[in-house]
């Protein structure tokens, strides 16, 4: 078991959503390894408690699990006033949760099913940012990471949906960098890349899994940026 109280991110407070599995579960783990104090949210709490438990055999911490649909915009405000309640400032924001669609020439879609794509991949982060920024605002060192994809850069032919959800992402995230600019607070993304993620099943279902990184392989980057001597500001880091 780690100390809670070291490690290059003790005394941090950090939330992660969509952490109950895949790369949000390994993310936090991450951060539990070097020390952070764990907001998890995922619309389940079965997988949270599970990940719980893996936490405290790290660290001892227990996490404050959330059980939230990104989609209920009043939850997520709520969000922010317990979470000011409890610690009064936010030191790390992962805005993990993502949703991929259906495949699909733009014209198949269903619109009730972009629009919950776009809910997730995108309001739901515009969501956090404005419960959140007060809090964020109050860390001496804030930071936040949106979780982007190459299928951000490039159309791809039947991506539609999760395509554009990601690049108004990256385009949310480097607005909200050009503002905080003179804070304290810095905004970068990170794209994992090709992991061995269930959503990447899902994309590539004839792809051998074991031909990728585990999502606990690739959680350097995710340290590295949520860490109070990282400076940089609108980037947009490659996992690997």
């Amino acid at each position: 078991m780690s100390q809670g109280n070291s490690g290059r991110l003790a005394g941090r407070i950090a939330l992660v959503t969509g952490a109950s599995r895949g790369l949000g579960a390994a993310i936090a783990r991450a951060y539990a390894r070097e020390g952070a104090d764990l907001v998890l949210t995922a619309r389940t709490v079965g997988g949270l408690e599970e990940l719980d438990d893996e936490i405290r055999k790290i660290n001892g911490k227990t996490s404050l699990l959330v059980p939230l649909d990104l989609k209920d915009g009043e939850a997520v405000d709520r969000l922010g006033a317990a979470l000011y309640e409890r610690y009064g400032r936010l030191d790390v924001l992962v805005g993990n949760a993502g949703q991929l669609g259906t495949l699909s020439p733009l014209g198949h879609i269903k619109p009730a099913e972009w629009q919950d794509v776009i809910d997730v991949n995108l309001t739901a982060n515009w969501r956090l940012i404005r419960s959140l920024d007060p809090l964020l605002r109050q860390s001496p060192a804030g930071r936040v990471i949106f979780v982007t994809s190459g299928a951000a850069r490039g159309p791809r032919a039947y991506w539609g949906t999760y395509a554009v959800s990601k690049a108004a992402l990256e385009m949310l995230a480097g607005i909200y960098a050009r503002e905080v600019e003179q804070s304290n607070l810095r905004v970068n993304l990170i794209d994992p890349g090709r992991a061995r993620t269930r959503m990447r099943a899902r994309a590539y279902p004839g792809e051998d899994p074991m031909s990728l990184k585990a999502p606990d392989e690739i959680t350097q980057a995710f340290v590295d940026l949520a860490s109070a001597d990282f400076s940089g500001n609108g980037q947009l880091v490659m996992a690997q």
